[in-house]
């Protein structure tokens, strides 16, 4: 029988180790059993409990340690346990093990000391560290340069600013790694100025930075937003010749990224050799971040393609450009993607699923994706809301803000939480409800109201038809109005024909925002509506005059995974001749059932004939006309628009619901439409 020497079997333990194979492990330790006497030798002993505590058996590692004789038992032994310990975050039982290391009268060294530190960051025991801090100043540890470095990154993520500082300028030599905490900890510390003087200071006496100073330094540039900065070190990368390292690369990516530079981060991350998982999250989560959800989602499809398996970050990050798409079929792909790799239980992306299906339209499957999270946290409670409030189901949305301050819950809403409600009682018309939550939220939540709530507030009185009142609110109001307060009350005249209450609320909306074409057609609209068309087509010249261009109106609507776009009297598509045959036969059926032609949403001073003839063509009505020749009976049409639905497409849709025996969900600009036997969830209140 071969025999193995002692040396020969540490260095397998080692290897265990390196290749995190505990059976590898265990087989080196029963052959150690099987041929060598007990007590074993101090340094296989301390292998042993090394090999077990780094793969996280600490019964094992505890078990050795009792075998080995407490005379045999070394720094090396303790600190050995007490780093696997650290290194798997059992962080209290390491301190049991130091605690145990002491009554043993063993002296902690300087490989002991760095653990320790690391522990009470990572507990967040400021007091426990000042202990550890005394105990290396008195056994003469601190001066080196590891431990030195290992007290500033504890006191810096303690909070204790003063005494880190004070560690920092007092340490006698300081290496690559106390310079990487000093900027690494700025940046966390919210001080990204103090992380770039750091930078400066630290090459002012000469020293090399490597991939980790890089990507702090990048980190920094992000939350200042200096591009120019960033562009600058961008430069010394390459010439350091760290322009290939792919950590580097990815801050470079995510840096660009922060400062809405979509396009460098792209040419950043394609001249990326050998991308790894976080290049790809960096890259979808820029885009998604950017207002790229297209984009986002394509570079998802792209990274599936080349086998990068999907994490719980990359997951939540397209789940939410999903969301900004209305991607709903797309969105359940990634859900079973995400089902399939084990991540949807995940807290973000379990709020991502909610926060994706209330935005897509599709509330019920919101609903099921939050009931069957094990952990909820405030983003999804929100998410929840959000998806009710945008339905306009208010009584679902009070009932579960009931539920999340329940003694049951203790969730404690936040400024966004409040909104939903607001917004939520607005779209239902619950006008007492709604002034109750807003008077009681500074007493009873401790939220200061501000510029969305109040808005919500208008948007709830202006829904009413109390629009005047809601004028005399605005007027009341602490804080000046801003932009989306002054729309909330001009579309509260358009619904109610208050042309002169909405002259009122469109200049204040043209200071305030002068580039917007919205606010100009939407008082253009009022004016119309109401027969004014002199002043309709004085605004429209008005815009022509400095130069304001309406943004063409088109509607979407997605069918066996392909996306099909359509404009006002949209004629150019493949199936256009059996789509003008749906128009003209739901047109006949509409009008058998009692549907007139609201004419005033031609919006010009055109004759009557011409002006039905205007409404009936505009771009959602086309999608919804290929969408019934298109989807199968019994699955929901979806449509969206880049403008607000009109007034004559809402109710057109409301007759068309009943009609057809279909159910059409309709997300405009503002909110959804479901339509469904010939109601709609808004209230016709568009």
């Amino acid at each position: 029988m071969f025999f193995y020497a002692p040396n020969s079997l540490a260095t397998l333990l080692e290897s265990a180790v390196s290749t995190h194979s505990s059976s590898l492990g265990r087989t080196v330790h029963a052959y150690v059993i099987r041929t060598l006497s007990t007590p074993l030798p101090t340094f296989l002993s301390n292998h042993l409990i090394n090999m077990y505590s780094k793969l996280d058996l600490p019964n094992s590692a505890q078990l050795v340690l009792q075998l080995t004789p407490v005379s045999s038992r070394s720094v090396v032994t303790w600190t050995a346990l007490i780093a696997g310990h650290v290194q798997n975050r059992r962080f209290a039982s390491a301190f049991l093990h130091f605690t145990n290391m002491r009554r043993e009268c063993v002296r902690p060294n300087d490989f002991t000391f760095p653990c320790l530190f690391k522990a009470v960051a990572s507990l967040h025991a400021p007091v426990t560290g000042r202990q550890v801090h005394a105990l290396a100043l008195k056994s003469g540890q601190i001066h080196d340069v590891f431990v030195g470095c290992s007290a500033f990154d504890m006191y810096s993520k303690t909070g204790l600013k003063e005494e880190a500082k004070k560690m920092f300028e007092e340490m006698p030599e300081r290496n690559l790694a106390t310079w990487n905490a000093y900027i690494s900890n700025a940046v966390l510390g919210g001080q990204p100025r103090d992380a770039v003087h750091g930078f400066i200071e630290f090459r002012r006496v000469g020293g090399e930075p490597n991939s980790i100073t890089f990507c702090a330094f990048l980190n920094a540039c992000s939350d200042g937003l200096w591009l120019e900065l960033g562009r600058q070190l961008h430069g010394f990368v390459i010439r350091s010749g760290f322009d290939g390292n792919v950590s580097v690369c990815n801050g470079l990516v995510d840096f660009y990224g922060k400062c809405r530079e979509v396009g460098c981060a792209e040419l950043v991350f394609d001249g990326i050799s050998e991308k790894n998982v976080v290049s790809w999250c960096t890259v979808v989560a820029i885009c998604m971040q950017n207002d790229e959800e297209e984009k986002a989602c394509e570079l998802f499809l792209r990274a599936r393609k080349e086998g990068v398996e999907p994490t719980d970050f990359m997951v939540s990050s397209v789940l939410s450009a999903c969301a900004g798409i209305a991607g709903l079929e797309l969105g359940r792909s990634v859900h079973a993607i995400a089902v399939k790799a084990c991540v949807e239980g995940n807290v973000f992306v379990g709020s991502a699923l909610v926060d994706m299906y209330g935005k897509c339209g599709s509330v019920d499957d919101s609903e099921q994706a939050f009931n069957e999270m094990s952990e909820r946290n405030l983003v999804c409670w929100n998410a929840m809301l959000g998806g009710y409030a945008h339905q306009g189901q208010a009584s679902k949305a009070l009932a579960l803000f009931e539920e999340m301050t329940s003694e049951r819950c203790e969730v404690v809403p936040n400024y966004v939480t409040l909104v939903c409600v607001l917004s939520a009682c607005s779209r239902a018309g619950e006008v007492k409800k709604g002034m109750e939550i807003f008077e009681s939220m500074t007493g009873k939540y401790g939220i200061k109201p501000g510029a969305e709530h109040y808005a919500c507030i208008v948007d709830l009185l202006g829904r009413a038809g109390m629009v005047e009142r809601a004028y005399e609110f605005i007027k009341e109001m602490p804080i000046h109005p801003t932009i989306s307060i002054w729309g909330a009350l001009l579309n509260a005249c358009r619904v109610h024909g208050k042309p002169e209450l909405g002259k009122i609320s469109a200049d204040n909306l043209f200071k305030l925002d002068p580039e917007d074409s919205g606010n100009h057609v939407l008082l253009s609209n009022l004016f119309a509506s109401t027969g004014r068309w002199e002043e309709a087509d004085l605004v429209r010249k008005e815009m022509k005059v400095v130069g304001i261009k309406k943004g063409a109106g088109c509607s979407w609507i997605t069918v066996k995974n392909r996306v099909h776009f359509f404009q006002a009297k949209d004629t150019s598509h493949e199936r256009n001749s059996e789509i003008q045959a749906m128009l003209a036969k739901l047109r006949r059926e509409m009008m058998a059932a009692g549907y007139v032609p609201d004419t005033n949403f031609a919006l010009y001073d055109l004759e009557e004939e011409e002006k039905m003839t205007e409404v009936g063509y505009h771009s959602e009505k086309i999608a919804l006309a290929f969408g019934l020749i298109s989807i199968p009976p019994g699955v929901p049409i979806r449509i969206t628009k880049n403008l607000r639905i009109c007034g004559d497409c809402h109710s057109a849709f409301k007759f068309i619901s009943g009609i057809a025996g279909r159910e059409i969900i309709v997300r405009d600009n503002n909110r959804f439409h479901r339509f469904k036997d010939g109601h709609c969830s808004c209230r016709d209140y568009w």
